[in-house]
């Protein structure tokens, strides 16, 4: 086995939906649901204070490039039940990046079609230096952690669509929308960035018939083993 391969926590495609109308079914539920809340309100903190010295480090990075745009960025995501939510992030792109992502793609047929099948840009010429740096040690989603002190969104769970991705996620929508997005996920540790937005859904949507403390548990040590290997690699 590579040493940089990971080793999923368990077999997506074996899933099979439990009844949903089952006592035994809502109780489990009702117990992870309670378990689950606690576990994110004790790792939002956690995540939150280790926000303040990422956030110092942004700033002088970015008073370093001369970049004096805004250190967060808020977008807005499909939450649960389709509620639409804020969801933050270290700012990793340039400014009036989603208009230039509208020119890119206009005038460059290789990056639409890329767009197309993936949602994103392996190679985004939009990202800055540090930014670069955030995305691959996955430290602009730190923010993100005040989202799941809010109740907006989970430690694991599905990756918050955006909102005009909905059309795109076809009937696998209502299904998805069930559960609260998460900060990492099974797509997260399975490789997002080799993975088409097609897998993705399909992954999101199976993934809720699996979804066990213990498995939660299990992409939460993968998603933190990911991200140190990641920043060792720099």
């Amino acid at each position: 086995m590579d040493e940089n391969e990971v080793v999923l926590p368990f077999n997506i495609s074996d899933v099979k939906p439990m009844p949903e109308n089952s006592f035994h079914t809502k109780f489990k539920k009702c117990i992870i649901a309670m378990t689950s809340r606690v576990i994110d309100i004790l790792g939002g903190l956690v995540g939150c204070m280790c926000v303040i010295p990422i956030t110092l480090a942004v700033i002088v990075n970015n008073i370093k490039d001369k970049d004096f745009g805004p250190i967060f960025f808020s977008q807005e995501r499909i939450g649960k039940n389709g509620q639409i939510f804020k969801m933050y992030k270290f700012r990793t792109m340039v400014k009036n990046a989603d208009q230039k992502l509208d020119e890119l793609l206009e005038k460059d047929e290789n990056a639409r079609n890329e767009y197309r099948k993936y949602k994103k840009l392996k190679d985004d010429p939009r990202v800055t230096r540090f930014g670069k740096f955030l995305r691959k040690t996955s430290l602009d989603e730190f923010p993100q952690f005040f989202n799941v002190l809010k109740g907006d969104m989970t430690l694991v769970g599905p990756r918050p669509y955006l909102p005009r991705e909905k059309e795109d996620m076809g009937e696998y929508y209502s299904y998805i929308i069930k559960q609260k997005p998460g900060v990492t996920g099974y797509w997260q540790i399975a490789g997002r960035n080799d993975i088409t937005f097609e897998d993705r859904v399909d992954i999101d949507f199976r993934y809720q018939y699996k979804k066990s403390l213990t498995n939660d548990i299990k992409i939460l040590l993968i998603t933190v083993l990911i991200t140190v290997k990641r920043k060792g690699a720099m």
